[in-house]
């Protein structure tokens, strides 16, 4: 059962919170293991379709890297020279620290915090649908974060054709955007990313699958 839908059932409806504090709560609970299991199998699908096309000594970011397991995934891949993490949950980040303390892992907030550099490749699972407008951060992804003919790709599990996502928002009581497959699309081309692909992972009976979306820059 994916992590998001076990959670759901344990929340109490009430004012809407942040999702840096539910996800600061679940690290300090465990959970973040859950979600690693969970999602791992959609993120092996997302970076085998982006990796082998890095070049040595590409650099790369994972947004909302949580306790920075995909950070060290990315890390150990023979071509990379750097990757790092950006995470808004202090929990998150500090467990993201202890496991890995040679690591690079950043406590900020988004959509304001922006790398320094920009990197080649841009990753991120179930980050991008908890802000308030994450189309505009696809344009500040493309013009801020990435180097030329850097890529991005986000995999996310809540999405209009999803059904099975659709009551997120309000049992967890966090703000979460719904769009369309399309939707994401389109918002991918506007941003200014060309060969943009978007494809579903790990369907079954009941569940859509993770969305994964990718552009170049």
């Amino acid at each position: 059962m994916n992590i998001l839908m076990e959670e759901s059932r344990l929340a109490t409806p009430m004012s809407q919170r942040k999702a840096t504090d539910l996800f600061s709560d679940w690290a300090a609970s465990g959970r973040d293991v859950g979600m690693e299991k969970g999602h791992s199998n959609s993120v092996m699908t997302m970076l085998e379709a982006v990796l082998p096309g890095m070049n040595e000594g590409f650099t790369a970011i994972d947004v909302g890297c949580g306790n920075g397991w995909v950070v060290r995934k990315i890390s150990a891949h023979p071509n990379c020279a750097n990757a790092s993490g950006v995470d808004g949950a202090g929990t998150m980040i500090e467990k993201a620290r202890a496991v890995d303390p040679e690591g690079s892992y950043t406590l900020a907030m988004l959509p304001e915090w922006t790398p320094d550099e920009p990197v080649d490749l841009v990753h991120s699972m179930e980050f991008l649908y908890y802000l308030k407008d994450p189309m505009s951060f696809l344009k500040s992804v493309r013009n801020n974060w990435l180097k030329e003919d850097g890529w991005i790709v986000i995999g996310i599990d809540h999405y209009a054709e999803n059904e099975a996502s659709h009551d997120w928002s309000s049992s967890l009581n966090v703000h979460m955007a719904m769009h369309t497959i399309d939707e994401w699309r389109q918002g991918f081309q506007a941003a200014g990313l060309r060969k943009v692909e978007a494809f579903q992972t790990g369907e079954k009976d009941g569940w859509s699958g993770t969305l994964v979306l990718m552009g170049q820059k």
